[in-house]
Protein backbone atom coordinates (compact mmCIF):
# COMPACT_ATOMS: atom_id res chain seq x y z
CA UNK A 1 0.00 0.00 0.00
CA UNK A 2 0.99 3.27 -0.77
CA UNK A 3 1.30 7.19 0.43
CA UNK A 4 -0.62 9.30 -1.76
CA UNK A 5 0.47 12.16 -0.28
CA UNK A 6 0.58 14.41 -3.37
CA UNK A 7 -2.69 13.36 -4.68
CA UNK A 8 -4.49 14.01 -1.45
CA UNK A 9 -2.15 17.15 -0.37
CA UNK A 10 -3.40 19.06 -3.64
CA UNK A 11 -7.19 18.09 -3.24
CA UNK A 12 -9.66 20.55 -1.68
CA UNK A 13 -11.74 19.31 1.84
CA UNK A 14 -15.58 17.64 0.65
CA UNK A 15 -18.46 18.99 2.60
CA UNK A 16 -21.95 16.93 1.32
CA UNK A 17 -23.30 20.38 0.77
CA UNK A 18 -20.86 21.97 -1.73
CA UNK A 19 -20.83 21.50 -5.16
CA UNK A 20 -18.26 19.49 -6.32
CA UNK A 21 -14.82 20.57 -7.26
CA UNK A 22 -14.64 18.02 -9.74
CA UNK A 23 -16.84 15.00 -11.28
CA UNK A 24 -16.13 11.59 -9.68
CA UNK A 25 -15.08 10.42 -13.37
CA UNK A 26 -12.55 13.31 -13.72
CA UNK A 27 -11.17 12.24 -9.98
CA UNK A 28 -10.82 8.45 -10.86
CA UNK A 29 -9.19 9.34 -13.91
CA UNK A 30 -6.61 11.49 -12.06
CA UNK A 31 -6.22 9.46 -9.46
CA UNK A 32 -5.51 6.46 -11.73
CA UNK A 33 -2.83 8.05 -12.64
CA UNK A 34 -1.11 8.85 -10.00
CA UNK A 35 -1.59 5.64 -7.41
CA UNK A 36 0.52 2.37 -7.93
CA UNK A 37 -1.04 0.00 -10.50
CA UNK A 38 -2.79 -2.28 -7.29
CA UNK A 39 -4.60 0.26 -5.70
CA UNK A 40 -5.96 2.09 -8.80
CA UNK A 41 -7.31 -1.17 -10.14
CA UNK A 42 -9.67 -0.99 -7.00
CA UNK A 43 -11.31 2.12 -8.32
CA UNK A 44 -13.62 0.42 -10.08
CA UNK A 45 -15.16 -1.33 -7.44
CA UNK A 46 -15.89 1.82 -5.84
CA UNK A 47 -19.48 2.41 -6.29
CA UNK A 48 -22.57 3.66 -3.72
CA UNK A 49 -24.30 0.70 -4.37
CA UNK A 50 -22.54 -2.30 -2.55
CA UNK A 51 -24.04 -5.19 -5.69
CA UNK A 52 -22.74 -2.71 -8.60
CA UNK A 53 -19.63 -4.83 -8.67
CA UNK A 54 -18.87 -8.50 -9.79
CA UNK A 55 -18.63 -10.63 -6.64
CA UNK A 56 -16.56 -13.66 -8.21
CA UNK A 57 -13.23 -10.96 -8.69
CA UNK A 58 -11.40 -10.90 -5.05
CA UNK A 59 -11.26 -7.45 -3.51
CA UNK A 60 -8.39 -7.10 -1.06
CA UNK A 61 -9.24 -3.50 0.94
CA UNK A 62 -10.81 -3.43 3.97
CA UNK A 63 -12.32 -0.23 3.19
CA UNK A 64 -14.13 -1.35 0.07
CA UNK A 65 -15.41 -4.69 2.04
CA UNK A 66 -16.62 -2.62 5.31
CA UNK A 67 -18.27 0.34 2.97
CA UNK A 68 -19.86 -2.56 0.96
CA UNK A 69 -20.70 -4.82 4.50
CA UNK A 70 -22.30 -1.38 5.80
CA UNK A 71 -24.54 -0.12 2.71
CA UNK A 72 -25.78 -3.67 2.04
CA UNK A 73 -26.99 -4.20 5.89
CA UNK A 74 -28.24 -0.07 5.14
CA UNK A 75 -30.36 -1.52 2.26
CA UNK A 76 -31.71 -4.58 3.89
CA UNK A 77 -32.83 -2.99 6.93
CA UNK A 78 -34.28 -0.17 5.10
CA UNK A 79 -36.55 -2.68 2.80
CA UNK A 80 -37.20 -4.76 5.97
CA UNK A 81 -38.19 -2.00 8.56
CA UNK A 82 -40.22 -0.31 5.36
CA UNK A 83 -41.98 -3.66 5.06
CA UNK A 84 -43.02 -3.73 9.25
CA UNK A 85 -44.11 -0.34 8.84
CA UNK A 86 -46.24 -0.99 5.73
CA UNK A 87 -47.32 -4.08 7.66
CA UNK A 88 -46.56 -5.77 4.30
CA UNK A 89 -45.32 -9.54 4.20
CA UNK A 90 -41.53 -9.93 4.95
CA UNK A 91 -41.50 -13.90 5.76
CA UNK A 92 -39.92 -14.12 2.74
CA UNK A 93 -36.98 -11.62 3.20
CA UNK A 94 -33.90 -13.37 4.74
CA UNK A 95 -33.22 -11.73 8.30
CA UNK A 96 -30.78 -8.54 7.49
CA UNK A 97 -27.44 -8.09 9.15
CA UNK A 98 -27.75 -6.00 12.08
CA UNK A 99 -24.02 -5.37 11.96
CA UNK A 100 -22.76 -2.54 11.34
CA UNK A 101 -24.90 -1.81 14.00
CA UNK A 102 -25.01 1.95 13.09
CA UNK A 103 -26.61 1.43 9.60
CA UNK A 104 -29.29 -0.78 11.10
CA UNK A 105 -29.81 2.00 13.31
CA UNK A 106 -29.62 4.60 10.14
CA UNK A 107 -32.61 2.81 8.48
CA UNK A 108 -35.03 2.51 11.26
CA UNK A 109 -34.70 5.93 12.22
CA UNK A 110 -34.92 6.74 8.64
CA UNK A 111 -38.25 4.55 8.01
CA UNK A 112 -39.78 5.68 11.18
CA UNK A 113 -39.21 9.67 10.48
CA UNK A 114 -41.49 11.52 9.50
CA UNK A 115 -39.69 13.95 7.33
CA UNK A 116 -40.41 14.36 3.76
CA UNK A 117 -38.85 11.67 1.50
CA UNK A 118 -36.14 14.34 -0.02
CA UNK A 119 -35.18 15.24 3.80
CA UNK A 120 -35.03 11.10 4.36
CA UNK A 121 -32.48 11.00 1.55
CA UNK A 122 -30.41 13.62 2.51
CA UNK A 123 -30.26 11.56 6.30
CA UNK A 124 -29.55 8.85 4.56
CA UNK A 125 -26.60 10.35 2.59
CA UNK A 126 -25.34 12.07 5.67
CA UNK A 127 -25.16 9.02 7.32
CA UNK A 128 -23.32 7.34 4.10
CA UNK A 129 -21.15 9.75 4.32
CA UNK A 130 -20.62 9.85 8.14
CA UNK A 131 -19.82 5.86 7.75
CA UNK A 132 -17.42 6.50 4.94
CA UNK A 133 -15.32 8.92 7.45
CA UNK A 134 -15.30 6.20 10.06
CA UNK A 135 -14.06 3.55 7.56
CA UNK A 136 -11.31 5.54 6.01
CA UNK A 137 -9.40 6.28 9.16
CA UNK A 138 -6.92 8.65 10.40
CA UNK A 139 -4.07 8.26 7.39
CA UNK A 140 -5.07 10.90 5.00
CA UNK A 141 -2.70 10.27 2.37
CA UNK A 142 -3.57 6.58 2.10
CA UNK A 143 -5.15 4.60 -0.37
CA UNK A 144 -8.45 4.74 1.94
CA UNK A 145 -9.10 8.28 1.81
CA UNK A 146 -8.00 7.93 -2.19
CA UNK A 147 -11.29 5.60 -1.68
CA UNK A 148 -13.18 7.63 0.47
CA UNK A 149 -12.91 10.75 -1.74
CA UNK A 150 -14.09 9.38 -4.59
CA UNK A 151 -17.38 8.00 -2.46
CA UNK A 152 -17.96 11.34 -0.91
CA UNK A 153 -18.03 12.91 -4.64
CA UNK A 154 -20.57 10.24 -5.64
CA UNK A 155 -22.57 11.46 -2.78
CA UNK A 156 -22.73 15.05 -3.54
CA UNK A 157 -23.24 14.05 -7.40
CA UNK A 158 -26.32 12.29 -6.43
CA UNK A 159 -27.36 14.70 -4.07
CA UNK A 160 -27.59 17.67 -6.85
CA UNK A 161 -29.81 15.21 -9.12
CA UNK A 162 -31.92 15.67 -5.98
CA UNK A 163 -34.59 18.21 -7.38
CA UNK A 164 -37.48 19.53 -5.72
CA UNK A 165 -39.36 21.25 -8.39
CA UNK A 166 -38.68 18.37 -10.97
CA UNK A 167 -39.41 15.62 -8.04
CA UNK A 168 -43.04 17.36 -6.96
CA UNK A 169 -43.92 17.87 -10.80
CA UNK A 170 -43.65 13.81 -11.21
CA UNK A 171 -45.62 13.51 -8.47
CA UNK A 172 -48.42 15.64 -9.36
CA UNK A 173 -48.13 14.00 -13.12
CA UNK A 174 -48.25 10.48 -11.62
CA UNK A 175 -50.83 11.38 -9.03
CA UNK A 176 -52.98 12.71 -12.30
CA UNK A 177 -52.42 9.01 -14.40
CA UNK A 178 -53.73 7.43 -10.84
CA UNK A 179 -56.79 9.42 -10.67
CA UNK A 180 -57.70 9.39 -14.16
CA UNK A 181 -56.91 5.73 -14.05
CA UNK A 182 -59.34 4.82 -11.38
CA UNK A 183 -62.10 7.17 -12.59
CA UNK A 184 -61.82 5.52 -16.38
CA UNK A 185 -62.40 1.93 -14.23
CA UNK A 186 -65.16 3.30 -12.49
CA UNK A 187 -66.66 4.26 -15.52
CA UNK A 188 -66.36 0.80 -17.35
CA UNK A 189 -67.88 -0.67 -14.15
Amino acid sequence: MGSYYYLMAQLPFLTYEQKPPMSSAAFKALAESLMIEDDAALLKAIHLDPDAVDESSSIDCNFIDGWKSWERTLRLNLERDRAVKLKRDSLSMAEPPFYPADAAAVALKAVNSDSSPLDTEIFLDKARWNAIDNLAGNDYFDRNNVYAYLLKLMLIERRLLFDVERGFAEYKSLYASIIESAQNAGEHK
